[in-house]
């Protein structure tokens, strides 16, 4: 780059920039709930709703209108995590030439056919956007192609702070500061160039994701650093190492930066769900959870903020993941292990417990059990709270009343694995039947179930997870004898939950049954 653009400079090329062939002026809409929760008033620029569902076409179609006819015939090659890459292909389809796209082998399906069915030739190499950008290069020299940059080249930057630029024709009151999710950081570069020349008072606040921080440890460093690896939850942002434009850019433009986790914008794309009723990919959460973070940090009160929603390709088989984390994200949900006496009553005693919390009765999320040994028990337990902090003040309450008790709600082995592994075989299992039950999500449906069964019947198998729904469905194990058959199916009846019995189920003998238990037929 022969020549630096200052701020003046960018700000020409974004006023006459060429983007609305293919992107619309995207609303910039008030986040309601969320503003009251906050105390301040967010405002979210929907770039989620561009032709591609992200704001990446802006900065592609704006280089590739300002290419040559020549080099429009030779074709353009691009490489791109997604986003990036449906951007190329719809312009280079517009334009009328051809467009190879280079995708890591990560991405996500939904984005390679959307990359396809504009028209691009997707090769797929590498784990993330540095590896296929080096294989790009190689191609792009091979073949004579056109390289269209994601977000190092003037062009690009200039074609993504146009979402500046509407940002603030579109609010004309007080804007305290605006958050940007950060990947390469062409789309912070291009809004940190508009607003530090029209309105410098308002802050530009970079957001990026703990694994993939490579431009706040590049800014920390006063130098470019290259990350060995990148998270890939949030795709969209997985970049190991920055622009040499954007990195120029960021270090002298930029505020500050504010760097969350996963459950942090898991929570985030709930709280936009909640205000839309759309769905934004973790990239496009990032600013929200930002601005959370932030409001918790400083503790302002009547601010406003904006924060991009930069991309909605979300897959959809990630939703199951999200929703499950958004819970613990926000902190609405609190995990525990605890140890109670392997005796008769302790259960019930634990559940009477939990319905006597200091600050109300809390709904249980989750409950899993599997009988191991004969003097303890070992329960992994999730509970709905209040706010921020309640875990510790539930854990210390559980202690003090005899139940030892390690609060999970931060540990990501536990999160993500050991809730759904407590199980297998166990000898202690003797005369156990497997049933489902469905229970209604209503408080006492569980201390209902434990105040009908006889005295003598042991639970030695729990697995319940609030799906969301107005019941739960529930997996009992229960120790009964032959001999109380038909007192058992009374209890059933008397119950009144739906279930169905699983004794007989092949996956139950593999995983979990007594494997010295002799065969029992069927007693539904």
């Amino acid at each position: 780059m022969s020549k630096l653009l200052k701020p003046a400079d960018y700000l020409q090329k974004i006023l006459t920039a060429r983007v609305y062939d293919v992107a619309v002026e995207s609303p910039l809409e008030p986040a309601r709930t969320l503003s009251q929760r906050l105390h301040n008033k967010i405002l979210l620029k929907r770039e989620d709703q561009q032709a591609v569902f992200s704001f990446k076409l802006r900065g592609a179609y704006n280089k590739m209108a300002h290419l040559t006819p020549e080099q429009l015939q030779r074709g353009v090659i691009c490489a791109s995590a997604g986003n990036h890459a449906q951007g190329v292909a719809l312009g280079a389809h517009k334009l009328g030439t051809r467009a190879v796209v280079v995708m890591p082998v990560t991405t996500p399906r939904l984005k390679i056919d959307a990359v396809k069915a504009l028209g691009g030739e997707v090769v797929l190499h590498g784990d993330s956007y540095s590896d296929a950008h080096e294989h790009a290069l190689i191609l792009q020299q091979a073949q004579g192609l056109t390289f269209v940059h994601p977000f190092d080249d003037p062009d690009v930057i200039a074609g993504q702070g146009t979402i500046a630029m509407e940002i603030l024709r579109q609010h004309q009151g007080p804007l305290d500061a605006v958050f940007v999710a950060v990947g390469g950081g062409g789309l912070i570069s291009g809004v940190a160039n508009y607003i530090k020349a029209v309105r410098p008072e308002i802050k530009v606040i970079g957001v990026q994701m703990a694994d993939s921080d490579a431009m706040f440890r590049s800014i920390a460093a006063g130098r470019r650093v290259a990350l060995p690896d990148v998270g890939l939850f949030a795709d969209g942002t997985a970049v190991k190492r920055v622009g040499k434009e954007t990195f120029r850019i960021a270090r002298g433009l930029v505020d500050e930066f504010v760097i969350v986790d996963t459950d942090a914008v898991c929570a985030a794309i709930k709280d936009v769900f909640v205000d839309t009723r759309s769905i934004v990919e973790p990239s496009g959460a990032m600013a929200v959870a930002a601005i959370k973070q932030y409001v918790a940090t400083h503790k302002t009160k009547g601010a406003t903020y904006a924060a991009i929603l930069c991309g909605a390709n979300m897959n959809f088989d990630r939703l199951r993941f999200v929703a499950e984390r958004a819970e613990v994200g926000e902190e609405r949900e609190a995990l525990f292990a605890v140890t109670i006496p392997e005796e008769r009553g302790s259960f019930r005693r634990f559940c009477e417990l939990v319905e006597d919390l200091p600050g109300g009765p809390r709904n249980v999320t989750e409950f899993n059990y599997r009988i191991s040994d004969a003097q303890q028990a070992h329960v992994f337990v999730g509970l709905t709270t209040q706010g921020k902090g309640e875990s510790a003040r539930i854990t210390a309450n559980f202690v003090r009343h005899g139940f030892a008790t390690l609060d999970l709600t931060h540990d990501e082995l536990a999160k993500e694995h050991v809730r759904h592994m407590v199980g297998g075989h166990s000898p202690l299992a003797q005369d156990e039947r497997l049933l489902r039950f469905v229970f209604p999500e209503r408080p006492g449906a569980l201390l209902k179930f434990l105040n009908l069964l006889k005295p003598t019947w042991n639970i030695s198998l729990f697995h319940y997870r609030n799906q969301g729904a107005d019941y739960g469905r529930t997996l009992v194990g229960l120790q009964v004898p032959s001999k109380d058959d038909a007192t058992f199916q009374r209890f059933l009846d008397t119950l009144g939950y739906p279930y169905v019995e699983e004794t007989d189920n092949p996956v139950y003998r593999l995983f979990l049954r007594n494997q010295a238990a002799s065969p029992v037929g069927c007693r539904a």
